[in-house]
């Protein structure tokens, strides 16, 4: 690992006791990210992704095992304790979660949910958090910030409810951004905003992040590095521009071929990557931590 790597992730492993035993969802997984440094970790549902992500956020519900190193800015985040870890989550390192809709609390004003994440950790008034939230909400170009922070989520588009949750991981300025299938479920259009709004952002706070998707194609475009996924083990990794123009392993090779085009979709049958393991992540996840699958699937 390169020691002044922001993020070291090191023989990651992470178990689930279930009714059938104990599952590996996650299996000696290591990879590096450096400061403003992007890392792209693709796979399809299932894989152990979600899994990873959550791990370094210490996330993961009492019941999973952790094992392995988890250093940040050369501190071991599996190390500290649970206040200390809050200290950390949400200032220094966030995350965008799946589902906006889902992630965002339907009983708040949307301006409220991204004041609170600044309340959280600094000792600041309520109105002074209240500017601080509309500030992050202009930095994600939600139109008259002013006013749409006074809305509901279900007033928002999915779109717009996206923006907030980048606005809400944003506040503080943390050095690490997590995104998690940040583009899920939105249309075309809107998901090339929001790349280049995650792009725009990156760059104006010089942030590191890791961006995972089961889309190779959306990963091409924000990543500097690729982590290539399968049945909670890394089996391919390297820069975006060498996974995508040779890639090694039979299972990104299947996953590069499975990308649809406007030819070969008239003329040919979607490519079929073919199963040979269980999606153990799926299954021990759903099982032990029905509450966290909202986020997770």
């Amino acid at each position: 690992m390169p020691p002044d790597s922001l993020l070291q992730v090191e023989n990651l492993s992470v178990s689930f006791p279930t009714q059938t035993g104990e599952v590996l969802a996650v299996r000696d997984v290591s990879f590096s990210i450096p400061e403003s440094g992007t890392l792209g970790l693709v796979g399809e549902s299932g894989s152990g992704k979600s899994a990873t992500a959550l791990s370094i956020m210490r996330l993961l519900p009492p019941q999973a095992r952790i094992a392995g190193s988890l250093r940040f800015a050369g501190q071991e985040l599996l190390s500290l304790s649970d206040n200390s870890m809050r200290g950390i989550r949400g200032a220094r390192i966030s995350m965008i979660f799946q589902e906006p809709m889902t992630a965002l609390n339907p009983v708040m004003r949307v301006g409220d949910q991204v004041a609170e994440a600044v309340l959280a950790h600094h000792r600041l008034s309520k109105a002074q958090a209240w500017q601080r939230a509309i500030e992050a909400l202009h930095d994600v170009a939600i139109p008259e910030p002013e006013r749409r922070a006074r809305d509901w989520p279900h007033q928002l588009s999915g779109g717009q409810r996206q923006r907030i949750m980048i606005a809400m991981a944003l506040v503080n300025h943390p050095q690490l951004l997590i995104a998690d299938e940040p583009t899920t479920a939105l249309d075309v259009t809107i998901q090339a905003q929001i790349l280049e709004l995650l792009r725009s952002l990156r760059e104006k706070y010089r942030l590191a992040m890791l961006f995972i998707s089961h889309d190779l194609g959306v990963v091409a475009n924000v990543a500097d590095q690729v982590a290539v996924m399968y049945a909670g083990e890394i089996v391919e990794m390297g820069s975006a521009e060498a996974i995508f123009r040779s890639p090694a392993h039979a299972y990104t090779r299947g996953l590069i071929g499975a990308i649809p085009t406007l030819k070969t979709v008239r003329t040919q049958p979607l490519a079929v990557v073919e199963k040979q393991a269980r999606p153990e992540a799926v299954l021990a996840l759903r099982e032990v931590a029905p509450g966290h699958w909202a986020r997770l699937s």
